[in-house]
């Protein structure tokens, strides 16, 4: 019996490793999903089935994702890694990855993203970078997520976002960047510009409130108006002003020109510019709803003063003609009383 219940255990054992699972995880090979939630894990494990779709390894006590972590899962689409240690990613640490759907990394100790980390998880649509000390973004960010829809980077230091990393993602549905040490100066203005198409479009962010400057500290952005920025070099709002009424925010003649301009030359300080106008999207689109309504009533008072018009002319026109006809009667009758006199006066002669 006990040399029975020894092959029984082996024969599980073998089967376990064939399948390709991780002692320390759970394996479901129907759902193709491997579970190692808080299992004490320091590295990532590995067996892993290569048809494996999803794998959580959160809460646990990883550091580090060395190059080729997955590589023996390159089918996975959901891959869970919050609530870790990690301080320390490869460039190559998601090499394989191409199916790769959702990413979490939230609530670790991420300092620095190099800028080919999610080169290879181009189909990525969600990702989670929550909680961590991240201080900058890398400037190839929209070339790797072409397919986000939603990106989630509250809880880090970031003071400056540029809109430049997000005009690319034409796919971004939601945005979270609450409770990161904004900077509310000047080279703010372009997220907040994106910020407002953003919402006008339909998408979904989070409050965003200045760190910085002092007299700002608390306020949401998309709050500051844009009069407190008019002080701000033409470098810093002239092209985000002028792009909300132009698709072309500089002149061909003007760029021509610049091109010919020798470097060192520079447009003289007593040369008149226009300054842009504070811009508003909501505030333009009720001037146009007020606009159409106005124009609206008064082609309505003009419709009722044209049939008013019409009917008193209609009118007019009409007594005219019985007056006529009342002048045409008047001689006739006059004419008509001697002749009836006549044979009375005979009678008497």
């Amino acid at each position: 019996m006990t040399g029975e219940l020894i092959l029984a255990l082996i024969g599980i054992l073998l089967i376990h490793q064939a399948c390709g699972c991780p002692k320390e995880c759970t394996c479901n090979l129907k759902t193709k999903i491997v579970d190692c939630r808080g299992r004490g894990l320091t590295d990532i494990p590995t067996r892993l089935q290569p048809d494996t779709q999803e794998l959580y390894l959160q809460n646990n006590q990883i550091h580090a994702v060395p190059p080729w972590a997955f590589r023996e899962a390159p089918s996975l689409q959901v891959l869970d890694l919050s609530n870790n240690s990690i301080s320390i990613l490869s460039a190559s640490s998601f090499q394989g990855l191409h199916s790769l759907l959702v990413l979490n990394l939230a609530n670790n100790s991420i300092r620095d993203i190099d800028s080919k980390l999610f080169s290879p998880t181009k189909s990525l649509s969600e990702l989670n970078l929550a909680f961590n000390s991240i201080a900058s973004l890398p400037g190839n960010l929209a070339e790797d997520f072409r397919n986000l829809t939603r990106l989630s980077v509250r809880h880090n230091g970031l003071q400056r976002l540029d809109r430049m990393l997000l005009e690319p993602l034409s796919k971004l549905q939601a945005l979270f960047l609450h409770n990161n040490p904004w900077t509310c100066d000047c080279q703010v203005i372009g997220l907040k510009l994106w910020l407002e198409r953003f919402l006008f479009k339909g998408g979904t962010i989070d409050e965003i409130r200045c760190l910085q400057p002092e007299d700002l500290e608390g306020t949401d952005l998309r709050k500051v108006p844009y009069e407190m920025f008019q002080t701000c070099p033409s470098t810093n709002y002239n092209y985000p002003f002028s792009s909300i009424h132009h698709p072309d925010p500089e002149p061909k003649s003007s760029r021509s020109h610049a091109q010919d301009q020798p470097a060192g030359e520079s447009v003289p300080e007593c040369e008149p510019k226009q300054r842009p106008q504070p811009v508003n999207l909501r505030y333009a689109i009720a001037t146009v709803v007020i606009t159409a309504v106005v124009c609206g009533i008064v082609c309505l008072m003009m419709l009722a003063a044209a049939v008013y018009g019409c009917a008193y002319a209609a009118v007019m026109a009409k007594y005219h003609r019985d007056r006529k006809k009342m002048d045409h009667l008047a001689p006739a009758t006059e004419q008509g009383c001697p002749e009836e006199k006549e044979p009375l006066d005979r009678s008497l002669a």
